[in-house]
Formats: C-alpha cells, structure tokens, sequence
C-alpha cells in the first residue's frame, strides 16, 4: 500500500520564538490538520531545557526556550477523530551536548532532533571561515554523535536531515556541502538509525525542491530507505498555512522515494529498545 500522509510529527506554535504568528495554537493547529486530511500531529516547539548548559552561537534566545515556557501548550486540547500529541524540538550544541537530559524524555510523547542547525554553532558573518567539505565532515560527526547516544529512539525523529541551515553561504553552497557527503558515510550513519529505530523526517523545507536540485537533496533520503530506515512528514509550520500548500511536495517525495505504508514510521515501534 502506498505511503499515506495522515500525520504531521513536526509543527510549532506560537510559543517557538520564531514563530511570529500569535494564531499558530494547538487549538488552530488542530483545526489545520483536520481540515487537510490528516489524524496525528505533534507540537514541537524549539526547547532547550534549563538543566543543560548550552555552548552555542544563540545561546541567550535558547535560555527563553525552556520547559516551563513550552508546557504553556498544555493541557492539550482533544478532538474527535485527532490525536495531538506534545512534544518539542530540541538541539545539539557545539560539543554536540542534547538540549534535554534523561529525566525529561517522559515529558514528551515525540522528540524531534534536530543536527543541521549549523547557524546555532557559526556566528553571522563567518560562514566563509569553513569550508564545504567542512560543513559536509560537521554533517557525519553530528549525526553519529546523536545515534551513539542512549535514547528512547523508539519516539524520536531526526528533524530536516537535508536542511539548508548547514550552509547559509548560498544555495550553491548548501548543495555542494550535500554532494561532499561521501555515500559510504550516509550509508554507515544510516544503517545504524535503521538499526537503533529512529525516525528520518521527511522536512517540507527539504523535500520542496525543484527538478534540477532533484538528485542532490533527494539522494540522502534514497541513501537512508536503501539502509532500512523509516520515514514521517514534517510540515516544520510555524504559522498558521492550509495543508494544501505542503501536500505537492510530500505526495511527489513519496513518488520519489516511492514509499510503502510499511516504511512509515510509527511512534512506540520500530525499535529494539520500544
């Protein structure tokens, strides 16, 4: 059976700092996704516990992003034939430290990871200090710290595993640092998220390309189904948007990809540790 789009595991509110749209609440979130089709979503807003020392370039606007300031979401509404679920995004940081420590892993139904947010570690104005094939090694190393990890990945995602936030030089930039990514590398980082359970995100800022752009963001995502690994969506909305506008996009990566039901990834399965 083909793949069926009746989730979106990675949405913020209004409580994300970069939000920007006071709309944007579990209540209307709920609404949105009903409306375009689908039965699950999770909120994830950006959340840097306070426990957690946090080494990076965005440090002081993390500190706002705590527990306390997330868990205004709560409780969380309910709806007829809907399930929302809380969850949160969360980081590593420079030293690859995560942003939430173990005793709060029962506090979330769904936890997206996010490795890409390289802008997090380079401060404006020094991207042209690292090269590509830098950036390209800084992709590896940060996936391998996150699945070397001890953690519930039976409820984890990878978040925009392709995001173009690895290299903010430019677009040119960003997709030479995907093609440096030697294939042995995915294949071995995506073995092991197969083996461990792990979700692979299936971001609409990663999967929104255009023809000439197909191969080289798409490949990572070929690379990771060829490993056994399983896929969800992730609208990553940060405002209020009809799911209308995202379905091309994912209808087309399944098309890609060409996805089954039994790639789909399910919260609670798919993992030796679930």
């Amino acid at each position: 059976m083909r793949f069926q789009i009746d989730h979106d595991l990675h949405v913020h509110t209004r409580l994300s700092l970069c939000s920007r749209d006071p709309g944007q609440t579990p209540a209307a979130i709920i609404e949105d996704a009903k409306a375009g089709g689908l039965k699950l979503a999770c909120l994830t807003d950006h959340y840097w516990d306070s426990a957690v020392p946090c080494n990076s370039v965005v440090n002081p606007w993390y500190e706002k992003q705590n527990f306390d300031h997330i868990a205004e979401s709560k409780p969380i509404p309910e709806a007829e034939d809907f399930t929302l679920l809380f969850g949160c995004e969360a980081d590593l940081d420079i030293d690859n430290k995560l942003a939430l420590p173990p005793s709060r892993y029962d506090d979330f139904d769904f936890i997206v990871i996010s490795t890409t947010h390289f802008h997090h570690l380079i401060a404006r104005g020094h991207w042209a200090e690292h090269s590509n094939a830098e950036l390209a090694r800084l992709w590896v190393t940060r996936m391998e710290a996150l699945l070397s990890m001890d953690l519930p990945f039976y409820k984890i995602g990878v978040a925009h595993p392709a995001c173009a936030l690895m290299n903010c030089k430019s677009r040119t930039d960003y997709l030479e640092t995907l093609d440096l990514i030697p294939e042995q590398d995915m294949r071995r980082v995506f073995t092991k998220a197969a083996e461990v359970g792990i979700g692979i995100e299936l971001n609409y800022g990663d999967v929104k390309i255009v023809d000439d752009e197909d191969y080289r963001v798409m490949r990572m995502f070929k690379i990771a189904k060829e490993c056994g690994c399983k896929f969800y969506f992730g609208t990553d909305a940060h405002g209020r948007r009809p799911y209308a506008d995202y379905m091309p996009a994912f209808e087309r990566a399944i098309d890609v990809l060409g996805l089954k039901e039994s790639d789909k990834f399910v919260i609670g399965e798919n993992s030796k540790n679930s």
